[in-house]
């Protein structure tokens, strides 16, 4: 048998708004996906038809998250590996192997064999890519819904990036509860 490898990458790191995502796939090597990469490369209606076939033929697959108050409370490198590690837990079956998008690891001793941080993995190893794809879908599709629970944000379309628009927003209306307030430039207020 072979190893399992999961695939870690994480979404919304660089918003000032709501939470960041990180998700794990283990890949079945049986059933290959077409057309994995890095989720920034795909559009919007490809990463979705993706993120389906992921969620159908991986081995196993988690989603998971750490909230803007834990992000504001570790400062958002440690929340990112506080969701990243919930990803891992969130899978069916215990990987050997873990590579994680990115220079920097999670402490992950005791969730596997061996770990690894591979600098651009997300357009080099497919496992990645497929975690990418899901944690971009998934922290897409929750911003959508918020843009409803806090309407006059836009979060819809700029899904929390510092956008000029998000800029002018926040100094007309002022940071809402899912604000990130350690952030820049919302830390000054």
């Amino acid at each position: 048998m072979h190893s399992l490898l999961a695939g870690v990458d994480e979404a919304g790191r660089g918003p000032l708004f709501g939470p960041v995502y990180a998700a794990a796939v283990i890949l079945d090597p049986q059933r290959p996906i077409v057309g994995l990469r890095d989720s920034k490369q795909l559009s919007e209606a490809r990463r979705e038809a993706l993120a389906v076939q992921i969620r159908e033929h991986a081995l196993a697959w988690s989603v998971a998250w750490a909230d803007s108050e834990e992000i504001d409370a570790l400062n958002i490198l440690q929340a990112t590996f506080l969701a990243m590690r919930r990803a891992l837990l969130g899978l069916r079956l215990r990987p050997q192997h873990v590579s994680v998008d990115g220079n920097r690891l999670p402490p992950l001793a005791d969730l596997c064999d061996r770990a690894e941080a591979v600098v651009k993995g997300d357009a080099k190893i497919p496992a990645i890519s497929a975690a990418s794809i899901l944690a971009k879908c998934a922290r897409d599709r929750v911003l959508v819904g918020l843009d409803l629970v806090y309407p006059g944000y836009r979060l819809g379309e700029h899904k929390g990036y510092p956008t000029a628009e998000h800029l002018a927003l926040l100094r007309e209306r002022g940071p809402s509860p899912l604000h990130r307030l350690s952030f820049a430039p919302l830390r000054n207020r």
